[in-house]
């Protein structure tokens, strides 16, 4: 085996996943500090992988028939020696084949049909069981370990440019741990890519409200362009200012911006595994997803759950289905205190 192999990583999405795949990349170089990682992700999530510092190459999946040649030739030559395909889709088992690589590894799921499992060299054995009751860092974790790479560290990096950082700073007035006596500051990022996951936005007006009211918390707001309707229904709502920050942000302008507060509220979400990489407190607002699996990583987080299994709301759209958390409203469950309560709680130093 060499000393230095090329690392092929396939993982086509999501955010929060591309975030929590650091650990996985940062125990292959604790192994091999030689290894070059290349990332294999979809157009839309390469920028976030860009900020972590263990990741030589990024390639990404075409968006066009005609430039299939092109990522094939790149493959064929770079002459990987391991391959992880963290998807083990149809597309990804052949891909892999397609390297050429003497190690090949991906899971062997207990829900999951092990696709094409002659293409593959090592694989992990993930029972139902462990998957739902483990972070998906663990389940992560376990693609290196099958080929024999050891698990010293669970640790997720991302570090954001000088210029992103300058940049955030001039939007914010910089952390409030250069200057201490400046007010304490919160960032609300109130969106989510299942609509059935937001919480009502009136009620993220009154948080807003009870922070600056109570806390003397200065309050800012962050969605992307999608999400503008609901900046603005939450301004609308708000009784006090709140700042919002509606321009477009690059992956690294983002980060660096969650890097100039003391604590982020968010739903489940890529900005939630963004801030806990970065080190930054979260209040995270969860409906009928599995905790277990997705919370926040490390220990300075709340997350905020309502009893599962809910019961349905009478006032919310249908369908509404419990046992589907991409079609389930249980987040409108949380009150305004529970999530007040949170944040103060991390706001404010207990005796």
């Amino acid at each position: 085996m060499p000393a230095n192999p090329r690392i092929l990583i396939i993982r086509r999405r999501y955010l929060g996943d591309l975030v929590l795949l650091g650990s996985a990349l940062r125990n292959l170089l604790l192994h091999w500090p030689g290894a070059r990682i290349t990332l294999l992700a979809e157009p839309g999530y390469a920028a976030i992988a860009a900020l972590n510092p263990d990741i030589a190459e990024i390639l990404t999946f075409p968006r066009r028939l005609a430039q299939w040649p092109r990522l094939l030739t790149v493959l064929r030559r770079a002459r990987f020696t391991h391959v992880l395909d963290f998807d083990n889709t149809d597309k990804t088992a052949w891909l892999t084949r397609w390297t050429g690589a003497a190690v090949r590894a991906t899971y062997d799921r207990e829900t999951n049909p092990f696709r094409h499992r002659w293409i593959y060299t090592h694989s992990a054995a993930v029972t139902n069981a462990c998957y739902t009751s483990q972070h998906i860092t663990e389940t992560y974790l376990a693609l290196p370990a099958a080929i024999g790479v050891p698990i010293v560290t669970r640790e997720v990096r991302l570090v954001p440019g000088a210029a992103d950082l300058i940049f955030a700073e001039k939007i914010t007035g910089g952390p409030r741990s250069a200057a201490p006596d400046r007010p304490r500051k919160v960032l609300i990022h109130p969106g989510s890519r299942s609509r059935f996951r937001l919480w009502p936005a009136d009620r993220f007006a009154a948080v807003c409200d009870q922070l600056q009211d109570r806390l003397a918390v200065q309050v800012f707001v962050v969605a992307g362009p999608a999400e503008s309707a609901l900046v603005r229904d939450i301004r609308r709502h708000a009784q006090m200012h709140v700042v919002a920050i509606e321009r477009r942000l690059s992956a690294g302008q983002f980060a660096a911006l969650l890097m100039q507060f003391d604590l982020l509220l968010c739903h489940d979400s890529g900005p939630m595994h963004i801030a806990a990489a970065l080190g930054v407190p979260v209040v995270a607002l969860f409906g009928s997803q599995n905790t277990a699996i997705w919370r926040p990583l490390g220990d300075r987080h709340t997350v905020l759950q309502t009893p599962l299994p809910c019961t349905c709301l009478p006032d919310v759209p249908k369908p509404c289905v419990p046992s589907d958390s991409y079609r389930s409203y249980c987040v409108r469950k949380l009150s305004v205190d529970e999530v007040f309560t949170a944040l103060s709680r991390q706001l404010v130093p207990q005796n």
